[in-house]
């Protein structure tokens, strides 16, 4: 698939779920926290939505990441200082979604999440670095081999002074 195939991929989805939960243009903009102008540049192809934007869509949206970007093992996403490369994605029984992911965090910056939904778990396994990661205000550390667990329905935060590699998987119970 082409960028310019994906990019009106990704906006379809989001036109698509803003339509089945009955929201305007006007009124997901508002609740994402971002332009109106710039999302109707995504839905229509226009604009190549970054990490960040995406996922300021997703939460208002009540869906994983994955919803909007694609489920294919190997598609990324970027942010100023984030890369997440999706690994694996696995739809339960129940409707809850588990979405696995490569993550880099690059040096210096942070990376601030919005909320997901209600009862969305992030883990966050670090493979090589060191990161600081968790609700906004109760970050914790974790090096090598450690993991970090939080419920991501508030704003959450991922900085690495210089640089980490992780594995994060997000749980999205049932909608």
């Amino acid at each position: 698939m082409t960028v310019e195939q994906r990019r009106h991929a990704v906006g379809n989805r989001i036109a698509a779920i803003r339509a089945d939960r009955g929201f305007s243009l006007s009124e997901l903009a508002r609740r994402a926290r971002i332009g109106k102008g710039s999302l109707s540049e995504i839905e229509s192809g226009q604009r190549n939505p970054t990490l960040d934007t995406l996922y300021a869509v997703a939460g208002p949206l009540g869906v994983p990441l994955t919803a909007l970007l694609d489920e294919d093992a190997g598609t990324e996403g970027s942010g100023e200082f984030l890369h997440a490369q999706i690994l694996h994605v696995e739809h339960h029984p129940d409707g809850a979604t588990t979405e696995v992911f490569w993550l880099r965090v690059r040096p210096g910056g942070v990376r601030t999440s919005p909320a997901h939904g209600a009862g969305v778990t992030e883990n966050v396994h670090v493979v090589a670095g060191e990161l600081d990661a968790g609700r906004l205000g109760a970050e914790r550390h974790a090096g090598p081999g450690e993991t970090l667990q939080w419920i991501s329905d508030v704003e959450h935060t991922y900085h690495s002074a210089a640089g980490a590699t992780a594995v994060l998987t997000i749980h999205s119970p049932r909608p």
